[in-house]
């Protein structure tokens, strides 16, 4: 089985390439660590790539890149892909600093990259607006999130995490709760791209910050059931939904196999699980109806 350890980037479809890059560069606050026709490339203030922005004709996610671990055998990939029908083109230059991966596409079509080997950028002095720590996870929609997770966990090693009803898959490759998450939905599009903050009091700033740039707060703060974070979102020039979180659960430890204790569990000890009911969120207010439009998703309790 190929053993996928972390989210290393993603590539989102841009219409209006200055203006995109302005606003994760100057509101998100990810430094440009390089351009090419028609792409351009943001790395976190640790070094680490995060966003990669391509010119476009329809805005929207392009692919989800993937690290492997350190010393992986490229050739046993290769064929773990062949093997399950998957696609298996070798890529070189991707990105600066990602000398070579792997592109292929998953239970529903995304296109995905596996990559070899980790490269940090040079980002010493601090970032404008939000600086994040790092991306964090991805969500998106699916037609049969219960086969999309049967894909994640048989062909790329993930582990299912959480689910609500039988509707939302939370899934992890690492110690945090989720790196990927599939909620149901007519397409493959993506839901939201959620950056890590390093606590309350920068999630204070980054409130400020959107606040002052005069971009509304579609949901939140609030503190979610699976997973625990405190989240709040907002959406990007294009309409793509972007989650500012901290306070993620972690399981440190996989064979006690439940989250590290938090005060806030409701469970003691607080073990992957499906979510029943509402409501699920410990504190906060539901999502408004802007966001709610934003994915034409309703409330549970609202569907006709």
């Amino acid at each position: 089985m190929i053993q996928v350890k972390r989210l290393r980037h993603l590539a989102l479809t841009v219409t209006d390439m200055e203006r995109q890059l302005a606003y994760y560069r100057d509101v998100i606050g990810l430094a440009e660590i390089g351009r090419e026709a028609g792409r351009a490339f943001l790395a976190s203030e640790a070094g680490q790539l995060s966003i990669v922005l391509e010119q476009g004709q329809v805005p929207g996610l392009a692919r989800l890149g993937f690290d492997l671990p350190a010393a992986p055998d490229i050739a046993a990939v290769e064929r773990a892909l062949i093997s399950a029908d998957l696609p298996a083109e070798r890529c070189s230059d991707v990105a600066p600093g990602c000398p070579l991966a792997l592109r292929s596409r998953d239970a529903d079509g995304r296109a995905i990259e596996l990559h070899f080997g980790f490269h940090g950028y040079e980002n010493r002095m601090p970032l404008p607006g939000i600086a994040p720590l790092k991306l964090g996870h991805v969500a998106c929609f699916s037609p049969d999130p219960a086969a999309t997770a049967d894909f994640f966990t048989g062909q790329l090693g993930f582990r299912v995490s959480d689910w609500i009803e039988d509707r939302f898959v939370f899934l992890r490759c690492n110690h945090e709760h989720h790196t990927v998450n599939f909620t149901r939905g007519p397409d493959a599009r993506m839901h939201h791209m959620a950056f890590e903050l390093r606590d309350a009091g920068h999630m204070h700033r980054a409130a400020d910050i959107l606040g002052g740039q005069k971009v509304p707060i579609l949901w939140g703060p609030v503190r979610h059931g699976p997973g625990h974070n405190v989240a709040m979102y907002h959406r990007d020039p294009e309409g793509n939904a972007i989650e500012l979180f901290h306070g993620l659960d972690c399981m440190t430890d996989e064979a006690l196999g439940f989250w590290d204790p938090r005060p806030w569990h409701r469970d003691r000890p607080q073990r992957p699980k499906t979510w029943v009911g509402l409501p699920r969120d410990v504190w906060g207010l539901p999502p408004s109806q802007a966001f709610l439009e934003m994915h034409r998703l309703q409330l549970p309790e609202e569907k006709g």
